[in-house]
């Protein structure tokens, strides 16, 4: 199975570079009843990143979780806030939205002028990696951060990435659910975590095959059961011996996000914790 993924080297989960965060700003924010929302900006190795992030009013003085959601290739910070609405659906939640830099792919825009996240360890000397890393020092210097309640999602080239933070950065998550990806590099890099996978059974980009054989692999690292239960509408949860659970969560669309599926991302969070 690993030397089958091997071969699908999707281009969505792109390759990026070494960088060092210094500095960290924040402008546009805005109160809402729970909290702030704001973009934040921090120099990394001289190139200007930033990300919408949701701050609850509670952050400060609370053990607080935090959600980091990575847009597909073409994608933005401010529509995957927008389209997922967590901090409705988690308000006492920190909300994480990263922007992505333009960079070449391999299926779609091999020209690289469109956004998106690097592709596997060491790719552009893992740029968006220590990118995440400054996020989540900047988070921890300035709030109460629960560390036993960090989770990561993402769509497509986005999800890979999510893929490729579990493998590289997998002791901060409690948990991470990735969407309309596959990460053939970082298989073996992988050790049990609790993780749901959300897919399009008409998918036409990342075939529905390659998904699953990603999906194959991810239950036996989490030693999961062979027969799954229900767990919410169209969300099968797949028991496991190590107590890293697995949701395959199956729609009948293509390369695209369901909307139904923020809130049972968000009910998977909410249930897992780090021991």
């Amino acid at each position: 199975m690993i030397s089958f993924l091997s071969r699908l080297r999707v281009g969505y989960i792109l390759g990026c570079g070494l960088f060092l965060a210094v500095a960290m700003i924040a402008f546009s924010a805005y109160k809402q009843a729970d909290g702030i929302t704001q973009v934040m900006h921090w120099t990394v190795g001289g190139t200007d990143r930033e990300a919408v992030l949701y701050i609850p009013q509670s952050a400060k003085t609370q053990a607080t979780p935090v959600i980091f959601m990575f847009h597909g290739h073409g994608g933005t910070m401010q529509n995957m806030f927008r389209t997922r609405g967590f901090e409705k659906l988690w308000p006492e939640a920190i909300i994480v939205c990263p922007q992505g830099l333009n960079t070449p792919g391999q299926l779609v825009d091999q020209q690289g002028k469109l956004p998106g996240w690097q592709r596997e360890p060491g790719d552009m000397n893992d740029r968006d990696i220590h990118f995440f890393d400054a996020i989540l020092d900047t988070l921890r210097h300035d709030y109460n951060i629960d560390d036993k309640r960090i989770y990561a999602t993402g769509h497509s080239n986005g999800g890979g990435f999510t893929y490729l933070l579990w493998a590289m950065r997998g002791d901060v998550f409690a948990a991470v659910a990735p969407s309309a990806a596959v990460s053939a590099h970082v298989i073996g890099m992988l050790k049990p975590k609790p993780a749901m996978h959300i897919m399009g059974q008409s998918d036409p980009l990342v075939k529905p095959d390659w998904q699953t054989a990603m999906c194959n692999q991810v239950l036996r690292i989490n030693n999961c059961s062979r027969e799954g239960k229900y767990y919410d509408t169209l969300a099968t949860i797949y028991t496991s011996t190590t107590n890293t659970p697995f949701i395959w969560y199956k729609h009948p669309g293509g390369h695209v996000y369901p909307p139904d599926a923020n809130a049972v991302v968000v009910k998977f969070f909410k249930s897992v914790a780090k021991p």
